[in-house]
């Protein structure tokens, strides 16, 4: 609850009279308003600083991406970026008094998120989305972004961090779900390395990644097939752009309830994204996509096994075994992709140029 008036604070980036403030989105970590005003709209956040530490270094990138952005020439920028409302002392937050962390953010309008692809449209303007964003950034250099996330996305860290909760015997029931859930993880681990391994060599590079691009966080323009905007950027970071595919097709290309992998709706994603990622994608990155495809999935389920075993800590539940109903989904959906994984290879070369 918070005990702060959210009009005072959006009092803080503009002077038009505010007309009403709503709750906007359904977002886990951040506390999200739509402003209305007398003479427009905006969005108005107050930052989590339990999962975002440093909340300037958030909107430090976000101003370095923006600038970068509007450098391009319009014609080659075909998605908008919520740009930063500054306050009206200049600054790109307001920290009230309880030390809590605002920014304020362009509201892009008309838009619409979706919560499941029913056409093969959406899903090739998902692939070229991705793959748009990823171009825009490709010659914007990683040392200019902090990591606001460290460890995130880096999947043996998870790993070392359910070693260490499942060496200390939890007292939850140790019943056949659990054990699935335990022997996949001993299965996968082989795997556990594949990205991480390659960017050490330097057969992966580190470019700019959104960091979070599930399906709705693409917005698309309503009544239509067109995506006019990828929000939610507090995650640009330096990273591999494999993670962003691997996760984006483990949003949009999961069927539930039986954790099926769609894999014609992926190859529609990854035509379109390779389409339009021609002129940054290596022989080297279409080697690591199907392991891509496969990780991503594993690691956030090893995410939501581990957070079990803490207790559930760190993502919200609606019941005890939330968090291990929520692994076990996701270690299916690698199943399924495993089964299929000649066909999502055969897709992959075939696009290679």
């Amino acid at each position: 609850m918070l005990s702060v008036n959210p009009t005072q604070i959006a009092g803080q980036f503009t002077r038009q009279a505010i007309t009403g403030i709503t709750p906007l989105g359904c977002g886990l970590i951040n506390d999200t308003y739509r402003v209305a005003g007398a003479d427009s709209a905006f969005v108005l956040q107050r930052l989590n600083q339990h999962v975002f530490p440093a909340p300037q270094l958030i909107m430090a990138n976000l101003e370095y991406l923006g600038r970068h952005i509007r450098q391009k020439p319009p014609e080659t920028v075909g998605l908008q970026f919520p740009g930063i409302i500054y306050t009206l002392s200049g600054q790109t937050y307001f920290q009230d008094a309880e030390q809590q962390f605002w920014r304020a953010l362009e509201l892009i309008q008309p838009a619409e998120s979706r919560q499941v692809l029913n056409r093969a449209t959406e899903s090739a303007q998902i692939g070229y989305a991705l793959a748009h964003f990823h171009r825009l950034c490709s010659d914007l250099p990683v040392s200019a972004l902090h990591d606001t996330l460290p460890g995130f996305h880096i999947t043996p860290g998870y790993y070392q961090d359910y070693q260490q909760l499942a060496e200390r015997n939890p007292t939850i029931e140790i019943d056949s779900e659990f054990e699935f859930c335990r022997n996949f993880i001993r299965q996968f681990q082989t795997n556990i390395n594949v990205l991480e391994d390659a960017k050490a060599a330097g057969i992966l590079s580190m470019r700019v990644t959104h960091g979070d691009p599930k399906l709705n966080n693409f917005l698309f323009r309503p009544g239509a097939d067109q995506i006019i905007s990828l929000i939610d950027l507090d995650t640009v970071k330096p990273g591999l752009v494999h993670y962003d595919i691997g996760d984006c097709i483990r949003s949009c290309c999961h069927i539930k309830p039986d954790n099926h992998f769609d894999i014609q709706r992926c190859r529609i994603i990854l035509e379109h994204y390779l389409q339009e990622a021609g002129s940054f994608f290596t022989p080297a990155d279409y080697l690591y996509l199907s392991a891509a495809i496969v990780l991503i999935p594993f690691e956030l389920g090893l995410r939501f096994f581990s957070d079990y075993l803490a207790g559930n800590q760190y993502f919200k539940i609606t019941e005890p075994r939330s968090n291990l109903y929520k692994a076990i989904a996701l270690f299916e959906l690698c199943q399924s992709i495993n089964a299929q994984l000649s066909e999502l290879n055969a897709i992959i070369l075939s696009f290679q140029h």
